[in-house]
Formats: structure tokens, C-alpha cells, sequence
């Protein structure tokens, strides 16, 4: 049995990836900030905080001592604080690069020497965060919400430089659309277990690596 760990399974789109992946019968570790979700025989559930180094060294941990090799892991807890806001606001941006950035790094290259070779890095990632895309008039809330998005650019920046150091690893960053969950909202394109199948399909298929995925597509930086 494969073993994927996922942060932040509390709600949304981390809620419908680990129904996925069991009911794909993968044996999940799930991270929560506060709520657990229900028992499941191949759940295994660790509280983990993004903000706090401390949490971060007690979560891994906890994940070592599990005794189980990771085959997939995918970064997707994340903040939005600033999604009203249109300049940036030097506060908000702090606490966003602490979760989405410094606190996902962190996690990271703790539990890099606990995955099997062959495995795959996902981080979840936004077309928020591509440089090609910014400002276009397409792009939903163009001038909204500068920390995530400036926080989603330096994710896609750690998926090149850790693709780069990692030789039997793969990593990827992943745009899982504009989903319908408590960030992004009911007007949203798609449900966060349409979101979840696309992302399951990238975790789980080869690729190259160093890459920003959209379902099958491979989407500019």
C-alpha cells in the first residue's frame, strides 16, 4: 500500500484529495490545524501548525515514528488574508509567506529524507502566482489579493530550485483551478472533488519534473 501525506485536510480541497486517495486505497497521512475529520482504518491524522517551527519539528516527527515511507506528498494547506485587498499590506503578507511559503518549505525538507525514491512533490500552487498571467483582464480579481498571490510566485520559484536538487524525486507545482470552497468561493468553476481528481491524476502519472500543471496541462510560469 502507497502512502500519500497531505497537509491541510480539515476542509476543501485537502478534505475531497484524502477521500481520494482512500478510496483509491492509499493509506493517508492527513495534517489538521484544528477540526479531525471522521475515522478511516488508513487514516492517520497529525496536528500540524504552518506558522510555528515548533509544529512543524513535532509534526515530522510524529510522521517519522509512523515508520512509514511517503510516496506522494502534497503541500496544500494555505492562507488567503488579504483577498479584499488591492495593494499590499505588510502585515497580512507576513503571516501569508510564514504558512505558504516558509512554513511549506520547512515542512518540506524535513520530510524529503522520510520519501521513497520515485516519489512525487506536490504543491499546490495558482495561476494566482504565474507571472505570465499577471494583471490579464481574464484573470479573476486582477488587482486582489497581492500577498497570496506573491506567496504563490515563490512557491512555483521552490518547486524549480527543489526539482533541481532532487535527482530521484519528482516536484511539481499545481494549479487546481478556481474551486468552490471557503478561499475560493461559490462562484467558482469547479467542485473541490473535481479539483482533487485532476490533482490525483497529476500525483499519481509520470511527468517531468520542475513543472506548473492545470489538470494534463502544463501552464507558463
Amino acid at each position: 500500500m502507497k502512502t500519500v501525506l497531505i497537509t491541510g485536510i480539515d476542509k476543501g480541497i485537502g478534505a475531497a484529495l484524502c477521500h481520494k486517495f482512500l478510496n483509491e486505497g492509499w493509506r493517508v497521512f492527513g495534517t489538521v490545524y484544528r477540526h479531525k475529520p471522521s475515522h478511516h482504518d488508513n487514516l492517520t491524522i497529525f496536528h500540524l501548525d504552518l506558522s510555528t517551527s515548533l509544529s512543524i519539528k513535532d509534526c515530522t516527527q510524529s510522521v517519522s515514528k509512523a515508520g512509514q515511507k511517503i510516496d506522494v506528498l502534497i503541500n496544500n494547506a494555505a492562507v488567503l488574508l488579504d483577498n479584499e485587498e488591492t495593494r499590499v499590506v505588510s502585515e497580512k503578507l507576513r503571516q501569508t509567506l510564514d504558512i505558504n511559503v516558509i512554513g511549506t518549505i520547512d515542512f518540506t525538507e524535513h520530510l524529503v529524507p522520510l520519501m521513497n525514491a520515485g516519489g512525487h512533490i506536490i504543491n499546490i500552487s495558482s495561476t494566482a502566482g504565474s507571472l505570465d498571467k499577471a494583471g490579464r483582464a481574464d484573470s479573476h480579481k486582477p488587482y486582489h489579493y497581492p500577498a497570496y498571490k506573491i506567496s504563490k510566485a515563490a512557491l512555483n520559484m521552490y518547486t524549480r530550485t527543489l526539482a533541481l536538487q532532487l535527482k530521484d524525486i519528482t516536484v511539481s507545482s499545481v494549479h487546481p483551478g478556481w474551486v468552490k470552497t471557503d478561499m475560493g468561493g461559490t462562484e467558482a468553476d469547479i467542485t473541490a472533488e473535481e479539483a482533487a481528481d485532476g490533482i490525483y491524476t497529476i500525483a499519481t502519472s509520470p511527468r517531468p519534473t520542475g513543472e506548473f500543471w492545470f489538470q494534463d496541462e502544463n501552464i507558463p510560469w
